[in-house]
């Protein structure tokens, strides 16, 4: 169905990936993995034909529509989100506009002779044939079935996408992607910019698609639950594991030990004759043996170890111990007033305590208040009734969604770290940069060059040095790809303090929660359990 064969791809004369290979098939869901740079983008540029490779060849056998999402919109404006999404389906767009010609020719009939006006018929005929085989009259349900599914509700179906924010746009594009029914959907980072709900939708809608699906995503849930198959590309190779992310990730490390083992192995033996060549080849009655062996060596072809894949490198130091109670939460209210004029409640009379080292996850639907909740924690919004005070010798470290935004663009990496760590010398900032992924001439490079991860990882640097024993992270693994994830997460789980957290990451919710508060149509519910523990009373309450 896709075949790439013996694909070379070279950036600046040096190979991205050298006579790669890879087959999928028809119905097919596979996942691409691979460091920041390795070329997974490249290689979806390569098989939409957007780029060339330098040699060996990509083609479809079987495919008639390939669709592609990614994280770049393009121009959408001057349409409806309904009108932009059915806009989608190119083929759909282009047969529908030529049956209302044809049908504006049916309205002239009298301008036509019998033999034209038939010959009219057939070829609208052919026409409606083709439109309904593709799909075009249900397109438009189909639409409205997908918008809502990911989370854009009828009554605005009809709203104007530039009325939409840049996250509620990307939707609409993921959705312009899924309505065309295409052969081979492939997909870059989807799950960027959905809550929980959202992401469980796509889930199930990718799980029962026919076609075949090749896509990259940081959240290892979501690729768990789906792809069947993983090309991961390093060291200028594809490489495919027959498995799930789980399988892939256990198998790679199995393949690196044994390949270590190996070259273990040849090593001891190559310097076993290297010593006797050293030792016996001044000697004459030596001689053949020495030779034989010297030709023996340069036989052998050695083993190489690909570099180790660099990952962050982070440990909490312990942070000062702060009461038993960290925040308590007394009646507390929060409601907004509309352009309407009238009062929309988000959450009411939450009373509730946050004890030292609880790990607690804020769950509920997109635009439920779960930021809106941690904003008030930490006193970024005034509460509308009741308080929210923070226990005696708390110290409040805050991460946002928006905590991106406020990075200085002309800033360099090292800039931005100094103007908050005032402190600290310079030989202190270099290592925690470094700790972060900024190594050498790194941290000159300026904010407004680095990538969505990049900020991250520099917002979370300079947080989570600071000896905070209180965290609030508003989707902190935004942007950060799976290694960085679980580097994160494990820090956090050996953190000796109190964080409270917002994510869409069921693997990093499933790992660290401890409690779980959940808001919900205007009120929090606490769920005193892990994650899993969340779900199953979420579902068992559903059962009855």
């Amino acid at each position: 169905m896709l075949s790439i064969s013996n694909v070379t791809k070279l950036i600046n004369g040096e190979p991205l990936f050298e006579n790669a290979s890879v087959q999928i098939y028809k119905g097919e869901k596979v996942g691409l993995v691979g460091q920041n740079g390795s070329g997974k983008s490249t290689l979806f540029r390569l098989i939409i034909k957007e780029d060339s490779p330098d040699s060996g060849a990509i083609s479809f056998p079987e495919i008639n529509k390939i669709s592609y999402f990614s994280q770049s919109l393009g121009e959408m404006k001057g349409r409806s989100a309904i009108e932009e999404v059915v806009l989608g389906d190119s083929k759909i767009a282009i047969l529908k506009k030529q049956l209302k010609e044809f049908e504006d020719m049916m309205t002239n009939y009298e301008t036509y002779t019998e033999e034209e006006m038939n010959n009219i018929l057939i070829r609208m005929g052919d026409v409606q044939t083709d439109f309904e085989k593709h799909g075009g009259y249900d397109l438009e349900t189909r639409a409205e079935e997908i918008l809502t599914g990911l989370g854009i509700h009828p009554d605005l179906h009809h709203q104007n996408v530039e009325d939409f924010s840049g996250g509620w746009r990307m939707r609409i594009a993921l959705a312009k992607v899924l309505v065309t029914n295409p052969d081979l959907i492939l997909m870059d980072e989807p799950t960027n910019y959905l809550d929980l709900e959202t992401i469980l939708w796509l889930e199930e809608w990718l799980q029962s698609f026919e076609g075949a699906v090749f896509m990259t995503t940081h959240d290892r849930g979501f690729m768990n639950s789906i792809v069947k198959k993983i090309v991961d590309i390093s060291n200028h190779e594809l490489t495919t594991y027959s498995g799930n992310f789980d399988f892939y990730e256990k198998e790679k490390y199995l393949r690196r030990s044994q390949l270590q083992s190996e070259y273990d192995r040849q090593q001891d033996n190559l310097a076993k004759e290297e010593a006797f060549i050293a030792k016996f080849k001044a000697r004459a009655s030596h001689a053949a043996q020495v030779q034989s062996r010297v030709k023996k060596l340069e036989k052998i072809e050695r083993i190489k170890l690909p570099p180790k894949e660099e990952v962050m490198d982070f440990e909490f130091s312990i942070p000062p111990r702060g009461g038993d109670d960290v925040v308590v939460i007394k009646e507390l209210t929060k409601s907004f007033i509309t352009t309407a004029g009238e009062e929309q409640q988000i959450f009411r009379n939450l009373t509730a305590t946050i004890k030292r080292l609880e790990k607690i996850a804020i769950v509920g639907v997109n635009g439920a208040g779960k930021s809106t909740l941690l904003k008030v924690i930490c006193q970024q919004l005034d509460p509308t009734k009741g308080t929210a005070v923070l226990g005696p010798s708390i110290k409040l470290g805050y991460f946002s969604q928006f905590s991106l935004e406020v990075l200085k663009p002309e800033s360099t990496v090292m800039d931005e770290v100094r103007s908050i760590l005032t402190s600290a010398t310079d030989g202190f900032l270099r290592n925690l940069l470094a700790a972060f992924l900024f190594k050498g001439d790194d941290v000159h490079k300026k904010v407004m060059y680095l990538s969505g991860g990049e900020k991250s990882r520099l917002v979370l640097a300079v947080l989570l040095s600071q000896n905070n024993n209180l965290l609030v992270l508003d989707e902190p693994t935004n942007h950060l790809d799976m290694a960085s994830r679980e580097v994160l997460l494990n820090a956090l789980k050996k953190y000796e303090g109190t964080v409270l957290f917002v994510s869409h990451d069921r693997h990093f919710l499933n790992e660290l929660t401890t409690k779980v508060y959940e808001v919900d149509t205007g009120s929090i519910k606490i769920f005193p359990g892990n994650y899993n523990y969340y779900l199953n009373k979420k579902h068992n309450s559903r059962a009855f």
